[in-house]
């Protein structure tokens, strides 16, 4: 039981996910679930309860039991004691001013990250404002490598997204040159695509590979087909760069998702076997999201911001060069208008960050939503402010194959320029070599290299 006086009325919150869920702000997908905060009032009295609660609780009681779920077992059993140490005096009140203040540094913030729990920096992140939260995962570096290396400081990379609703290959390869002359794709070369056809999966496995080989582009390319799909292809000598897998924070739903921790486990072998990393082996891609476990009803009572970063315990496990957090994807049952998805996104991204995992945001809406591009225009600028280590980019922000609003090449090279961020460095370099940067270093693209016409569509 924990509980708080405010004023007169005293609050009580029967167990730990409970008052994690009361002390959440306020967002649509805890009210669809009914276990949201029910006043304003209640939510302050729920963060003042959880300030007080030492981090230690979180290694005491699970909030989705350990017999009936993997996910909880897996950030159990393989927590680290020793990283834990210097911080586990602390209350969440406490955790929260120790993040903030200068002696929480870049080294000390990775060494600490196999002590904390999911739980433990969602619960931190429920007593932030947005700019602690900035403050925070600004401070934090995770840095990984395949082809070339994600998340060094002063850098943004961006995922090239070219989907098209039929998997026209011209379309596609269209796209793609699109991205590339605007300095996109550094992260990885990414479709989406229409269907999990096996033969479809490979065509395009192939088609970006020939693209690669022939530009001699220092990237990753990945078709994010089911796990499943893919490693039926890697056994067939299909050209895998990187395995991707949308995931979550509960065993029920990752489920729903036809997965489990063996599986992902199978995955990466497989993927690690081909060694076709050049400047590393983080081999997995994986995609989140708030409210996927509720979606599946798999929520086990749990607020869905405490679920989301319990599935990026799920990703550190398998050391991954990339995840994101699809922030507004799924909808205005989960996430309602702009203020729910910016506050989703900065949290997602630092709590991400906390854990040690390679964080980048896919800032979207549905049509549906309240929320429109000026709101992604906040949120991105305050992420990349925030270090985020990759975004989106898809031609003119809108992707006609997934039916959503994201972010484009050009709203990339912005932040670039704006921020005085840069590519990776190894596609930085061959952005140079193609004539596509200016002697500032700035990437403007000039005269269409001769090489790239190749790609053109017939």
């Amino acid at each position: 039981m924990y509980a708080a006086t405010l004023g007169t009325r005293r609050y009580t919150f029967p167990d730990l996910k409970t008052l994690l869920a009361r002390a959440t702000p306020a967002r649509s997908g805890d009210v669809l679930a009914g276990i949201a905060a029910g006043t304003g009032e209640e939510r302050v009295a729920a963060q003042m309860a959880l300030a007080d609660l030492p981090l230690a609780t979180f290694l005491g009681e699970a909030v989705v039991p350990y017999e009936a779920d993997e996910v909880t077992r897996l950030i159990l059993d393989t927590h680290d004691r020793a990283a834990f140490a210097p911080v586990s005096h602390l209350t969440v009140g406490g955790f929260r001013d120790w993040l903030l203040a200068d002696a929480a540094t870049t080294p000390v913030l990775t060494a600490l990250a196999p002590g904390l729990t999911p739980e433990m920096v969602a619960a931190v992140s429920k007593l932030c404002r947005l700019q602690d939260l900035m403050v925070i995962a600004a401070k934090c570096s995770v840095i990984t490598r395949f082809r070339n290396t994600i998340g060094l400081p002063g850098c943004l990379s961006v995922r090239l997204q070219p989907n098209h609703p039929t998997d026209d290959p011209r379309g596609i390869a269209a796209s793609i040159l699109d991205g590339l002359l605007l300095g996109a794709g550094d992260a990885v070369i990414g479709i989406n695509p229409a269907t999990d056809s096996p033969e479809r999966t490979r065509t395009l496995l192939c088609m970006l590979e020939e693209i690669r080989e022939r530009l001699d582009i220092p990237t990753q390319h990945c078709v994010l087909a089911h796990v499943t799909t893919t490693l039926d292809l890697i056994r067939t000598g299909t050209p895998v760069d990187l395995v991707f897998q949308s995931i979550a924070g509960t065993q029920a739903a990752n489920r729903s998702f036809g997965i489990d921790l063996a599986r992902l486990d199978e995955a990466r072998d497989a993927a690690l076997s081909l060694g076709r990393g050049t400047v590393g082996d983080n081999v997995m891609y994986f995609e989140t999201g708030q409210g996927s476990a509720l979606s599946a009803n798999a929520h086990h009572g749990v607020d869905q911001q405490t679920l989301e970063a319990r599935a990026y315990a799920v990703a550190r496990r398998f050391s991954p060069l990339l995840v994101n957090t699809v922030v507004g994807f799924i909808g205005p049952e989960y996430l309602y208008d702009g203020k729910q998805i910016i506050r989703a996104g900065l949290e997602d991204h630092c709590c991400g960050k906390l854990l040690g995992v390679s964080m980048g945001v896919d800032v979207c809406y549905t049509n549906h939503a309240e929320a429109d591009q000026d709101d992604m225009d906040a949120l991105l600028a305050l992420l990349v402010a925030a270090g985020v280590n990759f975004v989106m980019g898809v031609p003119g922000a809108d992707d006609i194959m997934l039916g959503y609003q994201s972010t484009s090449f050009h709203d990339a090279l912005v932040m670039r320029d704006l921020y005085g961020r840069r590519p990776a460095p190894e596609f930085e370099a061959w952005l140079a070599r193609q004539g596509l940067l200016d002697a500032a270093a700035r990437i403007r693209p000039g005269d269409l290299p001769q090489h790239f016409r190749a790609l053109l569509p017939a």
